[in-house]
């Protein structure tokens, strides 16, 4: 019977504490589901999201600038380009055509101008011999004028000498005139051929699509024999590995935005990791149609390995500031207030703000504790 007894004693007293237990815990949880804190110190920083996809420096898009059939392609994805080299070859048969109907107007152009060059030569002659008749009666007049005083020559005499005088210098004038349209004309046929021939010629190359720049080849988007246009990319190159972010800013936070400020990136590719990064240049128009902003920013130390069209996701750090008085933002009530004590609302002053957490710049003290709002 003793031995039940003290077996009954010592499970009340088990209960007993059970219970006192179970009594903190209950206590405990209730603390902790009222949501009870003290603004704590630290660090806070600042910051304007972005997001956007990782480029290859210069990357571009290669397009034609004719339409017509893709006859064949040089290059393979992945390959190293040079400026210059030829990627595409479109069907060229009537541009072809067209060339080489131009070099034999300039041939044939080539050989009416053999003719005119005679007819220059010979108009020349006709210059000079008209300048020289000119310059003998031109004299013959002089002289006449100027003994017509003495009334050594009759007045009949002295204008037939002055007629004479005036048809050799319009004659010299005309044959003058000639000579600068013949000339000109050499000149025009010259140049109207030989600029029809660049043309053609010109023309011709644009159906042999050529790199304009030195790097690597990413991707061919079309296949031999597909009709193509202007409209239609035909491949993306870009220079070889050298990357940049392509960030999308939203026209709220573009104003805090400055060249140097730096990036913290994250990439869906190296999960768990975060990477530095520099605006170095800020796009000044924003797009009607997202309402953001373009900026690029350059890694500081990059990833070991990227590609074109990653996407990123990056906070922009605006300010800093250590050992600022912080609270949750859930805690804040209308963005101006929080709950002290339990239930008295307070109004504070707010600064700098993160994704989780605000400044409290005035209106609280770290002693104090607040509340979480309903």
């Amino acid at each position: 019977m003793k031995d039940k007894s003290h077996k009954y004693q010592n499970l009340m007293k088990l209960l007993k504490v059970l219970c006192v237990f179970s009594f903190l815990i209950l206590v405990s949880c209730s603390k902790k589901d009222n949501g009870e804190i003290h603004p704590t110190k630290g660090s806070i920083t600042e910051s304007v999201y972005a997001s956007g996809v990782i480029k290859s420096e210069n990357q571009f898009t290669v397009y034609a600038t004719v339409s017509g059939v893709l006859q064949k392609i040089n290059v393979t994805a992945g390959q190293t380009i040079a400026a210059g080299q030829s990627l595409f070859q479109i069907e060229s048969d009537k541009a072809a055509l067209n060339t080489e109907n131009a070099r034999l107007a300039y041939q044939l152009s080539n050989e009416n101008n053999r003719y005119i060059q005679d007819k220059i030569a010979e108009m020349e002659t006709r210059v000079q011999a008209a300048k020289d008749k000119l310059a003998l009666d031109q004299s013959i007049y002089n002289r006449n004028k100027n003994i017509k005083q003495y009334n050594v020559i009759s007045e009949v005499d002295y204008e037939r000498v002055e007629l004479a005088y005036k048809n050799s210098k319009s004659n010299y004038e005309a044959a003058l005139k000639q000579l600068s349209q013949l000339k000109s004309q050499l000149k025009n046929e010259q140049s109207r051929s030989n600029i029809n021939l660049k043309i053609n010629e010109k023309s011709q190359s644009d159906f042999t699509v050529k790199s304009a720049i030195s790097g690597e080849l990413f991707d061919v988007l079309v296949k031999e024999g597909a009709l193509i246009t202007p409209q239609t990319p035909l491949a993306i190159i870009g220079a070889k590995n050298t990357y940049l972010l392509e960030l999308d800013v939203d026209e709220n936070d573009m104003v805090r935005v400055k060249l140097g400020q730096t990036l913290i990136v994250t990439l869906d590719s190296y999960k768990g990791k975060a990477f530095e990064a520099k605006v170095d240049k800020i796009y000044p128009i924003m797009d009607v149609r997202s309402r953001t902003f373009k900026i690029e920013a350059h890694f500081t130390t990059p990833p070991a390995k990227l590609y074109p069209n990653l996407t990123a996701e990056a906070n922009i750090i605006v300010q800093t500031k250590k050992e600022a008085l912080t609270i949750p933002k859930s805690y804040l009530v209308d963005n101006q207030y929080v709950l002290v004590n339990g239930d008295e609302k307070r109004q504070v002053k707010i600064g700098l703000s993160d994704y989780q957490h605000v400044e409290i710049l005035d209106g609280l003290t770290a002693e104090e504790t607040i509340s979480k709002p309903k």
